[in-house]
């Protein structure tokens, strides 16, 4: 059957029409390029966070107009920029960022560019951002709360640890065994509540980039050691075998932060001995590579549910079969870790099985150029 040239032509202006009305309607700001990158749409809403008017963006080529800077306030590269990743890659690309307005003004920015593909070849992208500027604050006034209550909170929290050790020692008179055992949990409490609010706190430090890095050479194994003896105490008393190995012939020295680099080992070391049940095992393997030093942490304990796997670096979780069995857990360890790790350059990744143990691998570069701030 024949189409009628005419309701073709007024079906394809209803297409449009439809497609404009669902680009402007995007709660978010969005902007469309054509495959060479030159900014084929936008919204009202991008044009208004962006302080642009359309005329002065369409056309033009998207990486010019809308510039993207780091942290650092430094450009980033155009190999670097997520709508670049999208192209190459043909998948979506989720990032945060910052851009300048048009009065130069710089912003933060949460996006998620999409290519748009024909025959599995780019044509185009859309790009979706909001301004994320009062959700940083108020994630700066949440952190800033936090660093000025547990500061707080260790003063009282040493007077009692304090008074409750002089109790147990008897420098206050005799005490039952009775006494002796409520003293030494009342002693135990305030060990993990200096914990948590140490992790707090380097949690705040991290997220507010105040963390500083006292980098200086060592042996990887040395700062192994020293976890060691520390927990030697806590895997005795479930009758783990804590144990390091040092592989290959590659040297093990790094320039790095002594304090930070125990941190993660102590953090990944003292989880796996939490979730290791008696009589099990937990290894320290430090390896020399070429341009980096790897560091595994292996345990035979409970283990990480698949469907879990995901969410292990975030923020306050805990895989299911850890909150039935171990009630005492924060959430905060792999997220602290993953956090540290990033300002020494470090990568982190694990495998892990449920019932069969998991293994906690980390890397640090021997040439790495660390920000202090």
């Amino acid at each position: 059957m024949a189409i009628d040239p005419q309701s073709a032509i007024l079906q394809a202006e209803e297409q449009r029409a439809q497609a404009e009305a669902l680009f402007n309607s995007i709660g978010e700001g969005a902007i469309a390029t054509d495959e060479f990158g030159r900014i084929t749409r936008i919204n009202p809403i991008a044009l208004d966070i962006l302080g642009y008017k359309e005329s002065e963006l369409i056309g033009e080529w998207f990486p010019k107009k809308i510039v993207a800077i780091n942290e650092d306030d430094v450009t980033v590269n155009l190999i670097d920029r997520p709508i670049t990743k999208a192209f190459l890659t043909g998948r979506s690309v989720t990032d945060k960022i910052f851009y300048r307005k048009h009065d130069g003004q710089r912003f933060p920015v949460m996006l998620t560019v999409s290519p748009i593909l024909l025959a599995d070849r780019p044509i185009g992208a859309i790009e979706v951002f909001r301004d994320i500027t009062l959700e940083e604050e108020i994630d700066r006034m949440k952190s800033e709360f936090i660093s000025l209550a547990s500061h707080q909170l260790r003063t009282p929290l040493s007077a009692i640890k304090t008074y409750s050790h002089m109790l147990v020692d008897g420098y206050m008179g005799d005490v039952t065994p009775a006494q002796k055992k409520s003293l030494r949990t009342i002693i135990g409490a305030t060990n993990r509540m200096n914990e948590l609010i140490s992790t707090l706190l380097n949690i705040t430090r991290i997220e507010s980039g105040t963390i500083v890095i006292n980098s200086r050479m060592l042996r990887v194994e040395r700062a192994a050691e020293e976890v060691i003896k520390e927990l030697s105490l806590a895997a005795s008393e479930k009758n783990i075998n804590l144990s390091m190995t040092v592989q290959g012939k590659l040297a093990t020295s790094v320039k790095t932060d002594n304090l930070i680099l125990k941190e993660i080992i102590s953090n990944l070391v003292s989880n796996a001995i939490k979730y290791t049940t008696e009589g099990g095992a937990v290894d320290i393997s430090v390896r020399g590579r070429v341009k980096d030093v790897l560091i595994t942490v292996t345990d035979n304990g409970w283990g990480i549910p698949k469907e879990s796997h995901d969410q292990v670096f975030s923020k306050f979780f805990r895989a299911q079969n850890t909150v039935k069995r171990e009630t005492t857990g924060t959430g905060l360890g792999l997220y602290l870790v993953k956090g540290l790790l990033e300002r020494l350059r470090g990568t982190i990744w694990f495998e892990s099985e449920e019932g069969k143990g998991t293994k906690f691998f980390f890397t640090l570069p021997k040439e790495q150029r660390q920000r202090s701030n």
